[in-house]
């Protein structure tokens, strides 16, 4: 920051930035509060002009939550686990982050594991006993890491080795969801 600069010229630049940084994508008051500080804005400034773009609507927490809520899932394939983590990260309250997250049942959950289960299955091996303990370990993984509970991991690999003609009893009873 310019050590003469005005309060003007402060909220001038701390305007430019947040226009920048929404033109993007839409962002959390989180994320420009964030940015702001780190060009030295000062934070009655940083304040000041996130108030007034949050009167004039351009800041919503709600809409950027159910919007990435729908984008993530739909498009990365990501559990609500994941997307929960996402977007406490990105600083949005847990009450919002909840109401959109709703938008996600289980049943869509679960088909969208098993279109992710289906489409990496057609790379495993699953002819031996061992071959199908392997990928099973290998496709719940991949759900875990998207954010999917253990019992939908596990029930959907279940299901779609067994789809794809193998035998899936050997692979035991799914955990619990937690």
């Amino acid at each position: 920051m310019p050590a003469d600069e005005t309060p003007a010229e402060q909220e001038a630049r701390a305007k430019e930035t947040c226009l920048r940084l929404l033109t993007d994508r839409a962002r959390t008051v989180k994320e420009l509060r964030d940015a702001l500080l780190r060009k030295e804005i000062p934070e009655d400034v940083a304040d000041r002009v996130l108030g007034r773009f949050d009167e004039v609507g351009l800041l919503d927490d709600q809409a950027f939550a159910e919007q990435w809520v729908r984008s993530r899932h739909r498009h990365r394939g990501l559990g609500k686990r994941a997307i929960a983590q996402e977007l406490q990260r990105k600083g949005v309250a847990r009450e919002t982050a909840d109401e959109a997250l709703a938008e996600v049942d289980d049943d869509s959950e679960r088909e969208r594991a098993r279109e992710l289960v289906t489409r990496r299955l057609r790379s495993l091996p699953i002819g031996s006993r061992e071959e199908r303990q392997s990928s099973a370990r290998k496709l719940v993984g991949m759900l875990a890491r998207k954010g999917y509970g253990p019992g939908v991991a596990y029930g959907v690999v279940k299901e779609e080795i067994a789809a794809a003609g193998a035998d899936a009893d050997e692979m035991g009873e799914p955990p619990p969801d937690e």
